[in-house]
């Protein structure tokens, strides 16, 4: 069963608002964590928490939990994305990949294939169970999650982007063991003595688009589990730029 959104007062659960605005600098941001324990929230910039926006390829988690569980995939190294000899200007594209490449290297067109493959119905059904944003996929099966001039895209916000994470660290999500298995398998960000990192990123941007880019997941250690969502916003903001903040966040406190 799922685990209810519960929006508690923020806390500080591993650093100071001080702290994690400094590692933000001058970008405009939020970064919401969630104690998967105890349903604890700490917020950076509550307001850009409740903003919705498309979540980019940070829906690559759910697109392959959806694949996985309608039997569609079926392991982490099976083959998955055969090239089409087009060259979309990302040289990692380039190749046929396994599961965990192409979610790796975050390849567009193999999601979209895949998407394809889930189809509309199977698609609409999943977004509903898991509650996902404003569960809007008419701007197309294999582009809804993707922001562009004249599309209405999936929106979601920071806030439910981690509470969906903590159902996913917890395992109150729709899918079977070995669904939830292989999905923490490929995402596995980083590993130390202190913590694992378990995520995704997402980046869009155009000259008539915000420039979006987000980091979500979990982190594990021996004594905690943290869900989180970091959403950077405007010029230049980068999934990957979202990435080293939370990465240098928890190696800070000792967490990674």
């Amino acid at each position: 069963m799922l685990l209810p959104f519960i929006f508690a007062a923020a806390t500080s659960l591993f650093a100071s608002d001080a702290s994690i605005a400094k590692a933000f600098e001058s970008r405009t941001g939020t970064l919401v964590l969630i104690d998967c324990a105890s349903g604890k929230i700490q917020r950076y910039n509550t307001t850009l928490a409740t903003k919705a926006v498309a979540p980019c390829s940070t829906f690559k988690i759910w697109n392959t939990a959806i694949g996985l569980e309608t039997g569609i995939l079926t392991s982490a190294d099976q083959p998955f994305w055969k090239w089409d000899g087009v060259n979309r200007g990302i040289e990692p594209w380039n190749h046929d990949l396994t599961l965990r490449q192409a979610y790796a290297v975050s390849c567009v067109p193999a999601y979209q294939t895949l998407a394809r493959r889930i189809g509309p119905e199977r698609m609409n059904e999943w977004l509903k169970k898991l509650n996902y944003g404003n569960q809007d996929a008419t701007s197309g099966n294999d582009v809804f999650w993707l922001p562009a001039p004249g599309r209405t895209p999936l929106l979601i916000t920071a806030d439910t982007q981690a509470q969906l994470m903590r159902n996913l660290a917890n395992g109150d999500v729709p899918f079977s063991s070995s669904t939830q298995a292989v999905l923490k398998d490929i995402m596995q960000a980083s590993a130390t003595n202190r913590g694992t990192l378990y995520g995704k990123t997402g980046t869009s941007g155009s000259s008539v688009t915000p420039e979006l880019g987000w980091f979500v997941g979990y982190l594990i250690t021996d004594k905690k589990k943290l869900a989180f969502a970091c959403l950077l916003i405007g010029p230049h903001a980068a999934g990957k730029d979202a990435r080293t903040l939370v990465e240098q966040l928890f190696t800070r406190q000792g967490l990674l």
